[in-house]
């Protein structure tokens, strides 16, 4: 028997090598806005909270009204520039392969915007490994995994009984998992801090994607 039914996976650091594309976006974007563009070294202060977070009251503090007009200009550059700079890790095409074959369900949790998601699921060439790719809304809603987690489990038409876990890189996947009561998987392979995880009372770390197998099968 298998130790989860469904298992949700992050995106970006933990998919995905995705933060110069990310960081060159934010920083065009920024420009465009005649914005100033803040120091971009710490890949976990913007890989990982959701956008609306880092122009908002994350990284670039631009005013509430101003981070809403930031996401269409920033998601026109990663159509054109950001999908390309996707990478995918080491040994996570086998190991959402090996979880598939074991009959458990995978999805794409991912606060990135779902149609730039789907894009980069086809870029990558791995759409079909997933039962679904979900991510927030075009206008920046459904950004938290705990909004998403639930939307996802609706997706793969998941019943109550179901046992679910979530795999992700940052303390706000494991807050998100924790929000909607199931398990957690941290990877230290991606831009999160396994600190800011483990202060999420995460417990269980993979330092590779063949290390997340053993806290599944």
């Amino acid at each position: 028997m298998n130790k989860y039914d469904i298992v949700l996976f992050d995106l970006d650091g933990t998919i995905t090598q995705s933060a110069e594309g990310i960081r060159k976006c934010i920083e065009l974007t920024l420009t465009d806005m005649k914005k100033p563009i803040p120091d971009m070294s710490d890949y976990s202060r913007y890989i990982g909270p959701p956008l609306l977070y880092t122009f908002g009251e994350g990284l670039c503090r631009l005013s509430s009204e101003k981070a809403k007009e930031a996401l269409p200009i920033y998601n026109a550059h990663y159509n054109k520039i950001g999908i390309e700079n996707n990478f995918l890790y080491d040994g996570i095409r086998e190991t959402v392969e090996m979880i598939k074959s074991k009959g458990i369900m995978v999805a794409v949790c991912s606060s990135k915007n779902e149609a730039l998601a789907k894009r980069v699921a086809d870029y990558l060439e791995i759409s079909d490994l997933f039962d679904c790719i979900c991510g927030s809304k075009t206008d920046g809603t459904r950004k938290d995994k705990k909004d998403l987690i639930p939307y996802a489990l609706s997706s793969l038409n998941a019943k109550e009984n179901m046992k679910v876990v979530l795999v992700g890189d940052t303390a706000f996947d494991a807050i998100g998992a924790k929000a909607c009561s199931i398990d957690f998987i941290g990877v230290t392979y991606g831009y999160g801090k396994k600190s800011d995880m483990s202060a999420q009372g995460v417990k269980n770390f993979a330092d590779t994607p063949k290390d997340i197998l053993k806290f599944i099968l």
